[in-house]
């Protein structure tokens, strides 16, 4: 719950900076959100949650 709450919050700024620094319309952002939206209700959500979850553990596993 916590990483899909973070890459909510991640994805929405990228989305908003991006109508603001790179000239995506507003009309383009709503149809982003809206994709995700519908993205989230469809079957392909489970197979996108694991593999975001496994790339976030590949990630924290990383020594810096």
């Amino acid at each position: 719950m916590v990483i899909s709450l973070s890459a909510v919050v991640l994805l929405g700024l990228v989305v908003f900076l991006l109508m603001r620094k790179s000239g995506l319309k507003v009309g383009h952002g709503i149809v982003c959100i809206l994709f995700g939206f519908f993205l989230a209700g469809s079957s392909a959500a489970p197979s996108i949650r694991d593999g975001v979850q496994g790339a976030v553990a590949l990630i924290a596993k990383i020594d810096f």
